[in-house]
């Protein structure tokens, strides 16, 4: 499927996800540029069609191009694409001009240390309006996505015309687009996936059964949902794409950073080794913080969270947080 239109799309970074999601922007129809940060890496994906540092071996679309200008990338753009670290959004915001007109996409799942603010709130403090921001969120592992294998994904947004929109640029033969108005519980489910994939690593690495990954997961999706409806966010979301649909992509699949980061520290690995061992930045490590302090904020008990602030802190094992939660007082389980 290609769009009616080809609009111009702008996506600002470099990394396995935005790399992927060129593919999915130039297979509906659109011009796609691509923003990498070191003009080293614009030059080789502009000379050989392939981003020489993440998903090397796949051949990037044809009229694809590479910019290290910021203002290059973003020159004429109907729509932006975010796919920086969620950590790095707000500061790479304050240095770039976002045309006045174009629509905002994130591909950012964090929640901002500093300021324990989601990302389309991180877009909005600089400056633009929450009708032009969307945020997509879903199973969507990048090698898969980039492979051309069948996905499916959520695009939330407040604004039905700018969902809209966003979805019909996405809509590519092979990745299927739906659309979605609570942006709330599409991030809040894209952020807390990643630390509940760390803890199934963890539990992976130190060599647990299927039985205990399942009961991880299931019971990690309680801890979103909880969170998730207590600030706002429909619950329905929960059992959709942005919910069950990316925690299990996230929390089965080898190629997820979080979930290998996480087995790493299972193995006995520290966090330092652990973060070495890992390509690219790992944002369930980052995030726990800040969830674990929105769900403080909201008064809403996840010890699965708390479990891996423990470890990434460093102020308990990976065998304590097992022995903890297995020990925790039995109750009914819709509480």
């Amino acid at each position: 499927m290609s769009t009616s239109k080809s609009y111009r799309v702008a996506v600002m970074g470099a990394g396995a996800w935005g790399t992927a999601f060129t593919t999915v922007l130039a297979g509906a129809g659109s011009q796609v540029t691509l923003w990498a940060r070191r003009p080293e890496v614009a030059r080789a994906i502009n000379e050989s069609g392939h981003n020489p540092d993440y998903l090397s071996d796949i051949e990037l679309p044809a009229g694809l191009r590479a910019e290290s200008d910021p203002a290059a990338a973003l020159e004429g753009a109907d729509a932006v694409v975010l796919a920086v670290p969620s950590q790095l959004l707000g500061a790479c915001l304050a240095t770039w001009h976002i045309p006045s007109s174009a629509k905002v996409l994130s591909l950012a799942k964090g929640i901002e240390v500093d300021s324990g603010l989601r990302m389309s709130q991180v877009i909005e403090r600089a400056g633009i309006e929450a009708s032009r921001i969307a945020v997509l969120s879903g199973p969507n592992l990048a090698r898969e996505v980039a492979e051309g294998q069948p996905s499916a994904s959520v695009i939330a947004a407040t604004s039905n015309e700018t969902g809209l929109l966003l979805q019909q640029m996405c809509h590519a033969p092979a990745f299927r687009a739906y659309t979605n108005s609570d942006v709330i519980g599409s991030e809040i489910g894209g952020t807390a996936k990643n630390v509940i994939a760390l803890a199934v690593g963890v539990a992976v690495g130190i060599g647990v059964g299927h039985n205990t990954q399942a009961s991880m997961i299931t019971r990690g999706l309680a801890e979103i949902s909880r969170l998730g409806e207590a600030m706002g966010a429909d619950p329905h979301t929960f059992a959709g794409l942005a919910g069950m649909g990316d925690l299990v992509a996230t929390c089965n699949s080898p190629q997820s950073r979080n979930r290998t980061f996480g087995e790493h520290l299972g193995r006995g690995r520290t966090v330092e080794e652990a973060a070495a061992l890992s390509r690219g930045v790992v944002e369930g490590a980052k995030s726990c913080y800040s969830l674990q302090a929105l769900a403080r904020q909201h008064g809403i008990d996840v010890p699965i969270v708390d479990g891996v602030v423990a470890m990434v802190s460093g102020t308990a094992t990976p065998i304590e947080i097992g022995n903890a939660l297995m020990s925790r007082t039995a109750k009914p389980e819709r509480t």
